[in-house]
């Protein structure tokens, strides 16, 4: 075999990068910057494609120039991988947003579909309220029903306090007896302003002192508290069930401090010379009138059913007040008793008292006169009328009791009676 001379490399891939040329060239061959490979090398070197020459070389070449290479490949990639990057990303950006368009737009309609519909509602309800219709007493609730012998006229269930109010310029089972203790309440107000403001007697040289005015303002106190408590009861007792117990408790409590609250002034004054009796009275009416206002608390006590215990019971309070009434009679005599207690006022106010409740408990006259008597002239606006004319004739005999004692000058015979209060002392207990 003819051996061939050496093939000279001039141009390499490696001696065109000069810190790799520099650093071949210095450790093999320090003496020239050009070299030759051997002979059996030569046809290795090229059959070498571009691909394995570079790996070849790769795998030749130290650490440092391997990771150069690493970098180098995946920064010509880098900006491949960014875009397929951001084109992921606007991608995923894109069903993200149009996701939540879609959401949002049914959302949106939605919420338009639910406030369309309150207001529909809304509306509805409102002319509901504002256009309701006196029923027959079978259509009412349960808890609205009260009193049978009522056919027609009745106000529905109206759950709006304002409308409730309205009603009371309409026509319906209930407008008598709102009225008839709106305009007493209305008439007590006006007294108790007029009664603060001018003198009790017009021809005495006295004026009752502030002590006996405060005796009055339970008189006072007593009646406007019963006749709004009515007023309110009668005026919202269809709202609901939870609402017409309550308020119908209220009204109780109100006759209870109207029945105790007219009886003080009368003992106060009936039994102005005699102070233990006025304090033994007047603290046992009290505990009678708490005790009263504690039993109304009871659920049983608001039914229908219990329309005539609860008649009685207030009668028994009021009834309370004949026993001070007898012992004055006994103390004072018959005549005495009519000039110093206003006796006949106590007893056409109890008469009254009496009457009302009697047709209220007896359900008089619509008990005889079924479906009659619906809107006018029921056993309820009898009593209701009733117990105005009596608290304004208590109020006139208490007035006659307050100027005897004016004439009296507040002096006080000590001839008769237990313990008399010195003359004039004008004290309140």
């Amino acid at each position: 075999m003819t051996e061939e001379s050496p093939t000279p490399i001039t141009s390499s891939p490696l001696l065109e990068r000069p810190h790799i040329r520099h650093r071949r060239v210095s450790r093999h061959h320090r003496r020239s910057a050009s070299f030759t490979l051997p002979r059996k090398t030569a046809p290795r070197v090229r059959k070498l494609t571009a691909n394995s020459a570079a790996q070849s070389e790769d795998e030749d070449l130290p650490a440092g120039i391997m990771d150069n290479s690493l970098v180098k490949n995946y920064w010509e990639n880098a900006d491949e991988l960014l875009e397929r990057f951001v084109t992921n990303v606007q991608s995923q950006a894109g069903h993200l947003v149009h996701n939540v368009q879609r959401k949002a737009g049914t959302a949106a309609h939605n919420a338009t579909e639910m406030v369309h519909h309150a207001e529909e509602m809304a509306l509805d309800f409102y002319l509901r309220l504002r256009d309701w219709k006196a029923c027959h007493f079978e259509k009412l609730p349960n808890w609205l029903k009260d009193n049978e012998h009522l056919h027609f006229g009745h106000r529905p269930e109206i759950p709006s306090f304002a409308e409730c109010f309205r009603s009371i310029f309409r026509i319906h089972t209930e407008t008598g007896n709102i009225w008839t203790h709106l305009v007493g309440f209305i008439l007590f107000v006006i007294v108790t302003v007029v009664f603060y403001i001018k003198p009790l007697c017009d021809t005495c040289q006295l004026d009752i002192q502030i002590s006996e005015k405060l005796i009055f303002a339970c008189f006072f106190l007593g009646a406007i508290v019963c006749l709004a408590c009515s007023t309110i009861f009668h005026t919202v007792c269809c709202h609901s069930e939870w609402a017409s117990t309550i308020f119908s408790r209220l009204d109780y409590a109100g006759i209870a401090v109207l029945i105790v609250g007219s009886i003080i002034p009368w003992l106060y004054y009936g039994f102005y010379c005699h102070m233990y009796t006025r304090w033994t009275y007047s603290i046992a009416i009290a505990v009678l009138g708490l005790l009263t206002v504690i039993l109304t608390l009871w659920d049983r006590f608001n039914l229908p059913d219990f329309r005539v215990y609860r008649a009685a019971v207030f009668v028994a309070l009021g009834s309370v007040a004949v026993v001070p009434v007898v012992h004055h009679i006994i103390l004072n005599g018959v005549q005495n008793a009519y000039m110093e207690a206003s006796v006949h006022c106590t007893i056409i106010m109890g008469a009254l008292y009496l009457t009302g409740a009697v047709l209220y408990a007896a359900r008089i006259p619509e008990r005889f006169y079924p479906g009659k008597c619906d809107i006018w002239f029921q056993s309820h606006q009898i009593f209701h009328i009733l117990v105005i004319v009596a608290a304004f004739v208590h109020y006139r005999g208490i007035s006659e009791m307050a100027i005897y004692r004016l004439s009296k000058q507040g002096k006080c015979d000590f001839d008769v009676g237990d313990n008399p209060v010195a003359s004039g002392s004008g004290a309140i207990f």
